[in-house]
């Protein structure tokens, strides 16, 4: 790719109001839904009028060949030099492309746009790419945009880039952003679209493995969904999946190495997959991945046994119904059993390089198991619980409940107290906390008026309880309060 002819490009696209929004408009709701299903007729039908528009969606999103007149229309000056540089390619009468370029939408608006490979599998298609192939925009990457912190830093790392999703999000909050990747064609796009979305002054993209472009480098904010697909490490190597290293060691190796390339209150913020043994629990096995010097948080989101894993990916490299597919998913299926995994685990990885985090009674390790819904983006929550500190929590500290949480009593009809308390955030993690009467009574008490000590002491003046009792069994529960967002320092 050309960088050269990334501006005009861009010029061409905002003319025409190849936008998120513009496309969602002009494809309307069903078409949209249907295109997201990789379907094409819905919205074939709906871009028949022959705009500028309507032409871009049909040749780069629907992936149908258009009138040479009408390309050149929507693409002035473009189409013979597009063509030479391999994103689109013509005939005497038609232009096709032979890349995809789609405008993706942002919390703040800014046209965003990707150039990455064709979608396979539109309209039950062909699903089997190249070992090279160069993925766009894609659940995985949607969640560690929403996962990635977004408060301004000097310097942002993007670990295994790809086409450059993660890079173009960091560019709008990061003076520096470095990026990453080992395949050749999704570097060139990566170029390509930095330049795309005007951010090529900040963006610096280099060729090497893991974190060895960047060697004796520090940064504010790591992030990566790097090739995570456990496997065997044999056969066909499909780039942006699989990093030819067995099992989970390529996120292993990531989480181990990340500390040293963080600077003091970094973060490295890691989308994975890893093995579930059976003999041993998952959070003590990534436990011992953790630097004992760093704050981290780990939430386990999804848990796949591998009969379903690797019919997912056998699916994900256009495997199902291949001559060979049934010996592929067995030998993918007899290492499992081989290597004793029981199943496969899905989440985040979060690494805090936080002030407290030097003294071994100020590190903060929390491993969580939260299958559900939760607030997107979730970063902001990340972020407070990066900031939440309850191990400074005293009986002179002042809390407030935050405004979010709601109190679920249940119980016999008639009865004259609940059997069950229940706590639960609307927002973030959207924790939920069975309690006991007294944090119950606790947490609605806290105002920010009255300091821990002074509550504990009217408490235990109502509840006929031994103050020193109660701060010596409930401090420790006011901490967890604190650590799970349930609580906040007031103002």
């Amino acid at each position: 790719m050309n960088p050269a002819l990334a501006a005009p490009l861009r010029e061409a696209l905002l003319s025409a109001d190849f936008t998120y929004d513009g496309v969602a408009e002009v494809l309307g709701a069903r078409a949209h839904d249907a295109l997201a299903r990789n379907e094409t007729t819905p919205g074939l039908r709906r871009t028949t009028g022959g705009s500028t528009l309507e032409t871009l969606v049909r040749l780069f999103l629907l992936q149908t060949p258009v009138p040479a007149a009408l390309a050149e229309a929507a693409l002035p000056g473009l189409v013979d030099r597009l063509a030479v540089a391999g994103l689109l390619e013509q005939s005497v009468s038609e232009v096709a492309a032979r890349l995809d370029c789609r405008p993706y939408g942002t919390d703040d608006d800014e046209p965003l746009w990707v150039v990455s490979d064709l979608t396979p599998g539109l309209d039950g298609g062909p699903q089997r790419v190249g070992g090279d192939h160069v993925l766009g925009f894609s659940p995985a990457s949607t969640s560690l945009a929403q996962l990635t912190l977004r408060e301004p830093v000097g310097s942002a790392l993007d670990l295994g880039t790809g086409c450059g999703v993660q890079a173009l999000h960091l560019a709008r909050h990061s003076e520096r952003v470095v990026a990453t990747d080992v395949n050749a064609r999704a570097l060139a796009l990566a170029r390509f679209n930095a330049v795309l979305n005007d951010v090529a002054d900040v963006v610096e993209v280099r060729d090497g493995s893991f974190f060895e472009p960047v060697r004796g480098e520090r940064f504010d904010l790591i992030a990566t969904n790097p090739p995570f697909v456990i496997s065997p490490a044999t056969g066909e190597r499909l780039v942006y999946r699989d990093s030819g290293l067995p099992g989970d060691r390529v996120v292993e190796d990531i989480v181990r190495a990340a500390p040293t390339h963080l600077n003091p209150g970094g973060w490295c913020q890691v989308l994975a997959n890893w093995v579930i043994s059976v003999d041993r629990p998952w959070d003590e096995r990534l436990a011992e991945w953790l630097s004992p010097e760093h704050d981290a948080l780990v939430v386990q989101r999804e848990v796949l046994d591998p009969a379903a894993y690797v019919e997912l990916w056998l699916k994900d490299a256009g495997q199902h119904g291949a001559p060979d597919y049934l010996h592929r998913y067995d030998t993918w299926l007899s290492w499992f059993d081989e290597q004793g995994i029981e199943a496969i685990g899905f989440g985040w990885i979060n690494l805090h390089a936080s002030d407290r985090s030097a003294a071994p009674a100020g590190r903060r390790l929390e491993l969580l198991e939260w299958p559900y819904d939760v607030e997107q983006p979730i970063a902001p929550a990340i972020r407070d619980w990066g900031l939440a500190e309850p191990g400074a929590i005293t009986l002179d500290s002042f809390l407030v409940t935050r405004e979010d949480v709601l109190q679920e009593s249940a119980g016999q009809v008639g009865a004259e107290d609940p059997s069950t308390i229940v706590l639960r955030q609307q927002r973030g993690l959207r924790r939920a906390r069975q309690v006991d009467t007294v944090e119950a009574a606790l947490v609605g008490a806290c105002d920010g008026d009255l300091s821990v000590g002074q509550i504990f002491g009217a408490l235990a003046s109502i509840l006929e309880r031994d103050v020193a009792d109660l701060e010596t069994s409930y401090l420790p529960v006011v901490r967890d309060l604190v650590a799970q967002g349930f609580l906040l320092s007031a103002p």
